[in-house]
């Protein structure tokens, strides 16, 4: 059972009420790329956290499509991706370096939902393996792409690994601490 699941015990869920939860995670994504945080060697947007909590929160269906969703509207030209649209727009800001890790969104929350579903998301040590599996998830495509983009005599690991890894740990270790907390929550409530 996922954090969803868990806080909509017995109310109807309809395609609708899918779509309004996959359209506020499409919304929530967006503010997350607009918002840089500085952090040594680059600055740090919250993003990839929030792809974690929507795989997380909603599990892998509900949470690929919300990361879908926000995909779909990059395509069509909307300005939801960090550094857009100074950095282009639609399919040509997706077919640049970051392309790859926009893909791998969709195989982190299905990675994270999935193990959500089996119960990680409900201790620390879990839940932070969980995140990690899920940033794993990100960059397997996201770095193939790069090096296939830039050419694999690039130090592509050293320009789209190494700079991110103190954030995205940073990034497992606030999603240890938030959803294990929140299941605590809703048990402490009687919900969960």
């Amino acid at each position: 059972m996922t954090l969803h699941q868990a806080m909509t015990i017995g109310q109807e869920r309809t395609v609708l009420h899918q779509f309004a939860i996959a359209l506020v995670g499409s919304v929530l994504l967006t503010i997350s790329a607009k918002i840089a945080i500085p952090f040594y060697p680059v600055p740090l947007t919250m993003q990839t956290f929030v792809v974690l909590g929507l795989g997380l929160a909603l599990g892998p269906r509900l949470g690929v499509a919300a990361v879908a969703l926000y995909l779909l509207q990059g395509i069509a030209g909307l300005p939801v991706f960090s550094g857009t649209p100074e950095k282009g727009i639609g399919i040509a800001y997706m077919t640049g370096p970051t392309g790859g890790y926009l893909a791998g969104y969709l195989l982190a929350a299905f990675v994270t939902g999935h193990l959500a579903e089996r119960g990680w998301d409900r201790s620390v040590i879990t839940a932070f393996f969980a995140a990690l599996a899920g940033t794993v998830a990100d960059y397997v495509p996201g770095l193939l792409w790069l090096g296939t983009l830039v050419g694999w005599d690039k130090p592509v690991l050293a320009w789209g690994l190494t700079p991110f890894l103190f954030g995205d740990l940073a990034k497992a270790g606030l999603a240890a601490a938030v959803f294990p907390a929140v299941w605590m929550w809703l048990k402490k409530r009687g919900i969960a």
